[in-house]
């Protein structure tokens, strides 16, 4: 406890209503029960419990199609081996503590003790969803366990049951939460009735899904549910003024914004994260870039009238030859918000006028990415790079020197548009595909997506099979490098998007007037000066990584992971999933 307090009182700094917590008399000698009488020290022993919301990560949509690399091959994951190991039992005691001991407590006041429960009850609600996810039901133990006079051997509550019990919870959380913590307050960035609602829906949207109802995937009766949860969290957000923000670009940099449902604060110098580190081209950073796109994911941008460039019904129909040869042309405009290339105007730094280069022998080596013999020189980075990074969220204004210690963008856990997405999608699974249409309407208005003369910007889906598929497409762009895709394809049971997959990136070479390649010094000189620019190249497509052939493997057993052989030597009780090995039925059915 003592531990765990000195570590808590150090983070509630975030919270600007904990400016008395350091007034105690001796933290070395705290008694643990003055903890629960001392309104301070339950915020910071309740601040230490927010890092279960992580915050920026680069790799978030490493498992999908978005990102280069493989990171799922043959037995990656196995009951011994492999990620996807949360089992977090210690947070879980930590929560349990605080809804005993507040409870218990006959020195705070009611609005203290509604308010730190209300918490609790949403962060074990939180916890437990995300174990849930991973292995279907899971023990849902509610109580702090005592080693000496506790059976610690708690068998697995079904799927349903953990489900029922995680929704219980977060209906406690939302009758005890203020409703809204407006932008302005000292406790914005604590959790309140919208987030609750809000992530109350997306569970119920897991419930109803196929990952968990795979035999009876869209016409089970857990929709209707979730599609009054989900209903209910629109129109109150709605209500309580969150709104899209205008520019896509600005969903995180504008702090605070319209849109924010939820975030992880960070303020420079005393929480900072790491995106922009992870995501710039190594020249403007401080080493290479560890996430960057793929081709494969390039293409998924519609273009600007909202539909695939290879649709022959679309305005800007092109053939996959031309497209290569063009690809940064009449995109939707989240695409270049979204995405660096070659060519790109990319001022960085304060740089102005910069453009980014990719191509071998004209970028620094810390950027480039191509094979091309003329160049004189290999490139060290064909098995992790692509001829593409990551624009979005990233803050531009940041030097080079600074990118690794002052990144403070606030980390947007929850937002409006992915509410709205969850609202589409139960509306289309419960025969509203008018609402449906109307969510996707407003966020590709405020992509800057043509309309079109039917006013659906470039939406064509007509029944309920094909208004899915464009809902899911939408998530892949609108929610891109948020850490979504790979979940959203698993609780879809579309892990064969993946399955057999290879991943590819674009080579750019530089050419003259009439197609013919440009001697490599004359083409270095004139990319010193920005005077190259995307149409001087002609591309090419590479399969990365180059070395080797890697290709995904992401079986049916990947719907519900093992849980970790540890973990049931420890606990006979807990009975391994079905596909591995064991008797536990992991879905609702």
């Amino acid at each position: 406890m003592k531990k765990i307090l000195l570590v808590a009182i150090g983070l509630s700094a975030i919270f600007t209503s904990c400016k008395n917590v350091l007034d105690i008399e001796d933290l070395q000698s705290l008694d643990e029960e003055k903890v629960w009488k001392d309104p301070n020290l339950i915020n910071a022993y309740m601040a230490n419990l927010y890092t279960v919301f992580g915050n920026w990560n680069t790799s978030a949509d490493a498992y999908s199609e978005q990102l280069v690399g493989i990171p799922m091959q043959l037995n990656t994951i196995t009951p011994t081996a492999g990620p996807f190991k949360t089992w977090n039992y210690t947070n879980i005691r930590k929560i349990n503590t605080a809804i005993q001991k507040v409870q218990e407590s006959t020195s705070i006041t009611e609005d203290v003790k509604n308010k730190t429960l209300g918490e609790a009850y949403f962060l074990r609600a939180y916890v437990y969803f995300d174990m849930l996810r991973l292995y279907g039901g899971i023990p849902y133990i509610t109580i702090p366990q005592d080693a000496k006079t506790d059976d610690l051997n708690t068998p697995r509550n079904s799927t349903k049951e953990t489900f029922d019990l995680l929704v219980k919870d977060l209906d406690e959380a939302i009758k005890l939460l203020p409703q809204t913590i407006e932008k302005s307050s000292s406790n914005y960035g604590r959790i309140d009735g919208n987030f609750a609602a809000a992530f109350k829906a997306k569970v119920l949207l897991y419930k109803a899904s196929p990952q968990f109802n795979p035999s009876n995937p869209f016409n089970n009766a857990y929709w209707k549910e979730a599609h009054a949860a989900n209903k209910t969290a629109y129109e109150q957000l709605i209500k309580n003024s969150y709104s899209l923000t205008p520019d896509y670009a600005n969903i995180t940099l504008q702090e605070k914004g319209p849109e924010v449902v939820f975030a992880v604060i960070n303020t420079y110098p005393n929480k900072v994260a790491n995106w922009d580190y992870g995501v710039r081209p190594g020249y403007e950073s401080r080493g290479p870039a560890g996430a960057v796109p793929t081709w494969d994911f390039v293409k998924e941008f519609p273009m600007k009238d909202g539909k695939i460039y290879s649709d022959p019904t679309g305005k800007y129909f092109k053939s996959d030859t031309d497209f290569l040869q063009s690809y940064w042309m009449n995109r939707d405009p989240r695409f270049d918000k979204s995405i660096v290339w070659n060519g790109k105007i990319y001022e960085v730094s304060g740089k102005a006028g910069k453009r980014q280069y990719t191509s071998l022998g004209i970028a620094d080596a810390l950027d480039n990415f191509g094979i091309n013999p003329a160049a004189g020189i290999n490139s060290t980075n064909q098995d992790r790079y692509s001829g593409f990074f990551i624009l979005k969220n990233s803050k531009l204004s940041l030097k080079q020197t600074e990118v690794e210690t002052q990144y403070d963008v606030d980390f947007v856990l929850m937002r409006l548009a992915e509410v709205m997405l969850n609202y589409a999608e139960t509306a289309n699974e419960t025969g509203d595909l008018a609402t449906a249409q109307d969510m996707l309407n407003q966020l590709r208005k405020r992509a800057g997506i043509e309309p079109g003369t039917d006013g659906k910007y470039g939406v064509t889906a007509s029944n309920r099979d094909q208004m899915r598929e464009a809902i899911l497409a939408e998530r892949n762009i609108e929610l891109c490098f948020e850490g979504h895709r790979f979940w959203d394809l698993r609780r879809s049971n579309k892990l064969k998007t993946l399955d057999k997959g290879t991943k590819y990136g674009v080579e750019a070479i530089a050419i003259n007037a009439d197609g013919s390649e440009m001697d490599i010094k004359q083409a270095s000189t004139l990319a010193k000066t920005y005077q190259l620019k995307e149409a001087n190249f002609k591309y090419s497509i590479l399969q990365v990584p180059k070395n080797g052939v890697k290709v995904s493997e992401v079986p049916d057993t990947y719907y519900f992971f093992p849980i970790q052989q540890s973990i049931i030597d420890r606990n006979p009780k807990v009975l391994q999933n079905k596909d591995w090995g064991g008797t536990f039925n992991p879905t609702m059915e």
